[in-house]
């Protein structure tokens, strides 16, 4: 089941990585969150600043799933990473690369894709070569 209800922090943030300007917010103190983050959650501050992600991430950790839930069934098996942009870790799965091959400390980039089962937007990651 598809739903086509926009989530405007976090459509508003795939649509920037598909156009190839990815950003995350920083808060006056420094941290960086990604959107739909509206305040700083360990300051409370609320005047969040767009500033561009890093072009390439470095894995932090990934694990590869055999059985999904209803939105991923499809798309299983699948590999789930964490990566490192600088202040901020993004989770997305890993394409283009076997799960074998996956390294921590491995360079990719973010992507946006669509999954198999709904259609619907998610988060990817692309060795850089």
């Amino acid at each position: 089941m598809r739903y086509d209800t926009r989530d405007k922090g976090f459509d508003d943030f795939l649509d920037a990585v598909e156009q190839g300007e990815p950003y995350y917010l920083e808060s006056p103190s420094g941290n960086g969150w990604l959107p739909p983050r509206v305040v700083d959650p360990e300051t409370g501050e609320e005047d969040l600043a767009e500033v561009a992600l890093p072009e390439q991430g470095e894995v932090l950790t990934h694990t590869k799933t055999h059985v999904a839930g209803p939105d991923f069934a499809d798309d299983a098996p699948y590999t789930v990473a964490i990566a490192s942009f600088g202040p901020v870790n993004v989770t997305g799965q890993v394409r283009n690369i076997e799960t074998g091959n996956i390294e921590i400390g491995q360079a990719v980039k973010l992507g946006v894709e669509r999954t198999k089962t709904t259609e619907d937007r998610v988060l990817v990651f692309y060795p850089v070569e």
